[in-house]
C-alpha cells in the first residue's frame, strides 16, 4: 500500500516560503478571522486603486501550514483582480491551486476565504465614512 502525503509539494513550499506574507501599512482594507476551534487566526492586508482593484495583497496567519499555505494561496489568486472577481474566490478554487487539502484541513481555505471578505467589507466600510 502507498501513502498518499499529508499536504502536496505546493502546500510545502507556501508554508516554508511563503510570497504574501507581511504586512501593509496604511491599509485600504483589513480583515482579521479566526477559528475557535483549531486556533488559527487570520488578517488580510488589501491596497486598493481607483477602479477597485487589488494593488496589493498580504497576511499574517497564526497556524497550520495549510492555514499558512491557504493564506498565500488566496493573495496570489486575488491580486490585480477587481473587488467583486475577489469576492467571487470560493474555498474550492483555493484547495484545487494548492492540489488539494486532506479533508480534516478544508476549513482552513474556508477561512482564508473568509478573511478576504472581512478585508473587501471593511474597505467598504472605510470609503462609506469618507
Amino acid at each position: 500500500m502507498v501513502m498518499k502525503p499529508y499536504y502536496s509539494k505546493e502546500v510545502i513550499k507556501r508554508f516554508t516560503s511563503p510570497k504574501n506574507f507581511g504586512e501593509i501599512k496604511n491599509a485600504d482594507g483589513v480583515g482579521k478571522v479566526g477559528n475557535p476551534r483549531c486556533g488559527d487566526i487570520m488578517k488580510l492586508y488589501l491596497k486598493v486603486d481607483g477602479k477597485e482593484k487589488i494593488q496589493d495583497i498580504k497576511f499574517h496567519t497564526l497556524g497550520c501550514a495549510a492555514a499558512i499555505a491557504t493564506s498565500d494561496m488566496a493573495c496570489d489568486l486575488v491580486k490585480g483582480k477587481t473587488l467583486k472577481e475577489a469576492l467571487k474566490l470560493d474555498y474550492g478554487k483555493i484547495v484545487k491551486a494548492l492540489g488539494d487539502l486532506p479533508p480534516i484541513k478544508i476549513h482552513c481555505s474556508v477561512l482564508a476565504r473568509e478573511g478576504l471578505k472581512a478585508a473587501i467589507e471593511n474597505y467598504y466600510a472605510k470609503r462609506r465614512k469618507k
